[in-house]
């Protein structure tokens, strides 16, 4: 019998798996796909803090970014630009490989074509059933499947408590020098993003609660015609992103990392960094708790308060500010450029050396200072 047995090899599940390999412990790793490296909806964008953090490998950095252009919906614009690089753009399948790769090197074992069916947690062990019918049994599970509400509800973490999706497609944008940003009816409430990576490809995506696909599917006719991209008639992808967490990411002998656990940012669907700083405390808890074999709920709870210390204030100011957009229509977006446009707001932000690609509730604080930005909105809360 395994002592943890990790469900999904994205790099949250394989970074706990190579995390709890290295402290001793028998982990088996479970991913449905024929190898790691197959999530395609995935933008692959990273802050340079979790790069540092987590030492991930330059070859599997397909280009630094040190800026970025927001479009409004009527087409205004705001330039941010620093000289330092902010974040790095991933070739997420090697990426995904790099990950899979360490924590093979340390120990974790690998089956892939393994679609988990069912999960049980018994008195003394937990069961996972795989689409062969094949039955295994450890100690703990961990949850490591991405955006998982059937999983998740079978193991009695609860459902999420709002959700959106998420649809990308690669392109060819010859020209397209840096990351762009768009505002407006083509991702109602949320955003469109064009990311290059090599040499004329890019990404394109947006977020969207309903109807992610045909959204981006316009909007790609859109840039075509516009001369962005050079066609529309591309495969698109799609996925499932946690706006807030489950009702809970522990259990009886379970706990859940990255998506499924919800640590992911509010404000752009991001999950690579927060999902690892996750994945790294639920190794620590489960290590000391395999350790005392003490697995009960009680004992993992502290995962969750662990966790929630690290990261519960980010993703409560950014869900507070990801529910403040969605309310805004076209023109109240519009307006909200002008006014950090000709309040310099734009320029202090960039020069403030506090502001970070990876903790958002800084900037939003920020923002929420200047009067011209709380008065025409009626914000009088205290983020």
């Amino acid at each position: 019998m395994h002592d943890v047995i990790v469900i999904g090899g994205g790099p949250a599940g394989s970074y706990t798996a190579r995390r709890l390999a290295e402290k001793g412990h028998s982990v088996l790793v479970l991913e449905k796909n024929t190898g790691a490296g197959q999530k395609l909806c995935c933008t692959g964008i990273v802050g340079q803090e979790c790069v540092d953090t987590f030492k991930i490998d330059d070859k599997v950095i397909l280009r630094q970014a040190n800026s970025a252009t927001l479009y409004s919906p009527t087409g205004n614009k705001i330039h941010l630009r620093r000289p330092e690089p902010q974040a790095v753009i991933l070739n997420r399948p090697a990426f995904d490989k790099s990950m899979m790769e360490r924590a093979k090197q340390a120990g974790a074992d690998y089956r892939f074509n393994s679609k988990v069916t069912g999960a049980a947690v018994n008195r003394d062990c937990t069961t996972v059933t795989v689409a062969d019918g094949d039955k295994i049994q450890a100690r703990a599970i961990v949850v490591a499947s991405g955006f998982a509400p059937g999983l998740n509800k079978k193991l009695g973490l609860g459902e999420y408590k709002d959700y959106a999706a998420g649809a990308q497609a690669e392109v060819t944008a010859p020209g397209l020098k840096e990351v762009e940003v768009y505002f407006g009816a083509m991702a109602p409430g949320f955003f469109c993003w064009l990311v290059p990576t090599t040499k004329d490809k890019a990404r394109a995506g947006l977020l969207a609660h309903t109807e992610a696909v045909p959204l981006l599917k316009k909007w790609l006719k859109q840039l075509e015609e516009q001369g962005k991209i050079k066609s529309s008639d591309v495969q698109t992808h799609y996925g499932g992103v946690p706006l807030k967490p489950p009702t809970r990411t522990y259990g009886e002998r379970v706990v859940a990392v990255g998506d499924a656990a919800g640590q992911v940012k509010p404000t752009t669907g991001g999950g690579i960094y927060y999902g690892l700083i996750g994945a790294e405390i639920a190794a620590n808890v489960l290590h000391r708790a395999l350790e005392d074999d003490d697995l009960t709920a009680k004992r993992l709870a502290g995962y969750e308060k662990a966790w929630r210390r690290k990261l519960g204030g980010e993703l409560r100011t950014g869900y507070w500010a990801r529910k403040f957009f969605e309310r805004l229509n076209e023109g109240q977006i519009d307006q909200l450029f002008k006014m950090i446009k000709s309040g310099g707001i734009d320029e202090a932000l960039l020069k403030a050396k506090d502001i970070s690609f990876d903790w958002h509730s800084k900037t939003i604080k920020s923002l929420l200072k200047y009067k011209i930005i709380k008065a025409p909105f009626g914000i009088d809360r205290k983020s």
